[in-house]
């Protein structure tokens, strides 16, 4: 049984029409994320736990920009 993903654009999609972004669609055990202009391209996917760790390192004030 197959089920359709609930995709969703980021909300810094930016101007104009909003298609310079990525999708993501998220499920109990894995994210996966598409370009918004190529959708039917394939996708990157990510087990929840690690890809959430992920993101939260990205807002670590601790992060050395160099």
């Amino acid at each position: 049984m197959s089920t359709r993903d609930n995709w969703r654009k980021s909300s810094y999609s930016g101007g104009g029409d909003g298609n310079a972004c990525v999708e993501i669609s998220t499920h109990p055990t894995h994210i996966a994320i598409r370009d918004s202009k190529t959708p039917a391209r394939a996708t990157l996917t990510f087990p929840t736990g690690p890809f959430t760790a992920f993101l939260e390192a990205l807002k670590s004030p601790h992060l050395d920009p160099r």
